[in-house]
């Protein structure tokens, strides 16, 4: 019996080998290629890249058989690809759709596939539960064999970015950057646009190792180790670190902390506020730092908090609302006048770009943010647990029941998007962060996700410490 395939937050992903098989791809793909025939421009065809990942190629070849069977014609890249370079390209080029064969951060066994909708966007909530009707369907349409075409996909999205940042400033401020690619399918972009133009740059894990080996390529710790000791060791004001597939950023200080997605959103929020003043409102999601509330009060825009996973920027985006920003936990920040959809590279830029007009390094303005808006901090802990316990755990924070997170009193609950509870630990008078914990179990994989930020460190790791023993708590006693 064929498994199910699910796409969760953003796109389907499974173990290579086991659910994540050449059969299943071509399930998703006769799904995809239904829904397109049925619901868009189909002769403009779809764009198709692939990561650095093992069996990416064939994956992507086997995707585009399919796709092209069904009569639709395809633009396959020519090389591993950024996921933003296929979705800049399938807008670009006023293509059906866009598919990435990618399993962005997830460990190297994994591969998946990611659906990206005719405006260069993650696949909206509505349009994924099309595409997972026709998989249950079992569609595989048939048409006249269509053309798969070679094409290079990065050189366009390299323009783009291009004209995006202030390239001019960046090079003249002095600064000596590094960029951390994770082994991923972002190699040799934001380093050589950054290089041509005069900058000091130091680029570290280059290389294609489809083991992603010691990492998950993820920009968070531990993972990020590697950049934190090169900046310090190679003296520079800042490093930016992208992901498996480039559309997630992480950064790293000119000391070495490593500063979250959370704080690199906050950046560039404040430098798109307080430098290009462009309209629209903030959108952010369930489980990203609430000092983006406080930027966005200060200089009166509207902040809009949505469901976790960058489909529901994407939702907001086209409920009509001018969106100038949006973001998620996981480092994907996208501005919707580019593009409606997250990109790493182009975020290395814009924090470059905020340093060259703080005249700071990336450390120094951070700091300033933090001074200014108050102290925020942030964590997170991935259980692996089965789904009894995963639900079990879900179930009774969500009965009302639940009045203490460790010793701290409950203040109130919120459900957007799994249980996030409010306690009563200090925040220095109302100035720093409100302490919250949030837990999250995964639809698609055996994973308990635990999220929380409080005034600091010590107590962020204190209360996901008292958020894991809730979650283990009837697993321990069985």
């Amino acid at each position: 019996m064929a498994k199910d395939i699910k796409f969760g937050t953003d796109g389907w992903r499974g173990v290579i080998a086991d659910d994540y098989t050449f059969e299943n791809v071509r399930r998703a793909g006769g799904a995809i290629a239904a829904y397109v025939l049925k619901n868009e421009d189909w002769k403009k065809g779809i764009v198709i890249g692939y990561d650095t990942r093992y069996g990416s190629r064939r994956f992507a070849e086997t995707i585009s058989d399919v796709i092209t069977d069904a009569g639709i014609p395809v633009k396959l890249a020519n090389d591993y690809t950024p996921t933003p370079a296929i979705s800049y390209c399938t807008k670009h080029w006023g293509a059906a759709g866009g598919v990435a064969i990618t399993s962005s951060h997830n460990p190297y066994m994994w591969n998946g596939v990611k659906f990206k909708e005719k405006f260069g966007g993650s696949a909206r909530p509505a349009v994924i539960k099309q595409i997972e009707a026709e998989i249950a369907a079992g569609s595989m349409p048939k048409g006249t064999k269509a053309k798969i075409e070679e094409v290079d996909l990065k050189g366009p999205h390299r323009e783009a970015i291009v004209k995006f940042a202030d390239l001019d400033l960046i090079s003249k401020a002095g600064f000596k950057v590094l960029v951390d690619y994770m082994y991923g399918s972002g190699r040799g972009v934001v380093g050589p646009i950054l290089r041509e133009r005069g900058v000091d740059v130091v680029e570290i894990r280059s290389e294609v190792n489809p083991l992603f080996p010691g990492i998950n390529p993820e920009p968070i710790e531990p993972n990020v180790k590697a950049a934190q000791e090169a900046v310090v060791r190679e003296r520079c004001h800042a490093g930016f670190v992208t992901d498996g597939d480039a559309d997630r950023i992480g950064a790293v200080a000119e000391d070495g902390t490593f500063l979250d997605a959370h704080k690199c959103y906050a950046v560039i929020l404040n430098w798109l506020l307080k430098y290009k003043k462009w309209s629209g409102a903030v959108t952010r999601a369930f489980n990203t730092t609430k000092m983006l509330d406080r930027i966005a009060r200060k200089y009166d825009r509207e902040l809009i908090e949505h469901g976790i996973g960058f489909k529901y920027v994407c939702d907001v985006v086209f409920s009509g609302k001018e969106v100038l920003i949006g973001g998620e936990e996981s480092g994907g920040i996208g501005i919707p006048r580019y593009l409606p959809e997250r990109d790493g590279m182009l975020n290395s830029l814009l924090l470059a770009n905020a340093m060259a007009d703080e005249k700071k390094s990336l450390g120094q303005i951070v700091k300033s943010l933090q001074e200014e808006f108050g102290y925020h901090h942030y964590g997170r802990r991935d259980l692996t647990i089965p789904d009894e316990v995963k639900f079990g755990a879900i179930k009774r924070a969500d009965s009302g029941q639940v009045k203490k997170i460790g010793k701290y009193n409950v203040l109130r609950k919120e459900n957007l998007d799994g249980v996030k509870f409010f306690v009563d630990a200090p925040n220095n008078s109302g100035r720093d962060a409100e302490a919250w914990v949030l837990m999250r179990a995964s639809g698609t994989e055996p994973l308990m996700r635990i999220y929380s930020e409080a005034s600091s460190p010590e107590l962020v790791r204190e209360i996901l410490e008292s958020a894991v023993a809730f979650v283990m708590e009837k697993a321990t006693a069985a």
